[in-house]
């Protein structure tokens, strides 16, 4: 992808952002590298890498899903100032 000056300029304008000349030109620089070096990370052959989700072969260790704690419900509900349908109730805080 090629940019020009112009392209830094219209989105620097579109994004707010005041630039002089001489930092938009340093910006289109940095971002021409930046899409130089995105080309030639796509021109590399990745067909025969497999995809992973981490550098190394790791698993999580997952405990079992057993409920520990008594249900206490009933006991908060009673507890709280406003409740209907089992639903705790508050004040509108937003009109």
């Amino acid at each position: 992808m090629s940019l020009v000056l112009e392209d830094v300029k219209r989105v620097a304008n579109l994004a707010r952002i005041e630039l002089s000349d001489e930092e938009a030109r340093t910006t289109l620089d940095q971002l021409t590298g930046i899409f130089c070096l995105i080309e030639q990370m796509q021109a590399v052959n990745t067909s025969t890498i497999v995809p992973m989700s981490h550098a190394q072969d790791v698993v999580q260790r997952l405990r079992t899903d057993v409920v520990t704690e008594v249900d206490q419900h009933e006991l908060f509900q009673s507890l709280a100032p406003q409740v209907e349908a089992g639903l705790y109730l508050v004040p509108k805080v937003i009109e």
